[in-house]
């Protein structure tokens, strides 16, 4: 039995004796600095979203792009000029209004006029990609004008 309590204490011992009490990960110039996640990663979709902006918006029935739209478009241009291996899909989507037939082709609309944008600004039509998902995938809960101002939109991702 004491051969058992001595082992247990020993092998705690060796344990102890072996783990490193520095728990400092900063960097190897000496300093002790820990280094930090300065924001989202360059050139990721979390970097889009919160440095340039991920979505435009459009009004009832339409798929022309208004001079806001153009502004957030202007940014994701230059942004996708800075990371040119990054490639990017352009959703289309709708309010919960209308047919689906009719949804869909809209969102298509909106998510081409978003793509042809970008192309003038000087994208590669190679780097982009469009899908329409209609009213399937609302970003907004609602009935209301608001949830359907949200809705009405085109999202940029990153692929």
């Amino acid at each position: 039995m004491k051969f058992k309590v001595f082992g247990a204490l020993g092998l705690a011992l060796v344990l102890a004796a072996c783990s490193n009490g520095n728990t400092n990960k900063g960097d190897s110039n000496g300093a002790g600095a820990v280094a930090q996640e300065a924001g989202p990663t360059p050139g990721s979709e979390a970097d889009l979203v919160a440095n340039v902006g991920d979505r435009v918006f459009y009004e009832l029935n339409q798929s022309q792009l208004s001079e806001e739209a153009r502004a957030t478009l202007d940014k994701q241009a230059a942004w996708l000029a800075k990371y040119p291996q990054v490639s990017i899909q352009v959703a289309g989507n709708c309010d919960d209004r209308g047919t689906e037939e009719y949804n869909i082709a809209l969102g298509q609309r909106r998510a081409n006029a978003a793509r042809d944008y970008l192309v003038a600004k000087g994208v590669s039509a190679s780097r982009i990609t469009t899908i329409s998902y209609g009213k399937d995938r609302p970003t907004a809960d609602g009935d209301d004008e608001q949830a359907w101002a949200q809705n009405r939109n085109a999202i940029t991702s990153v692929r």
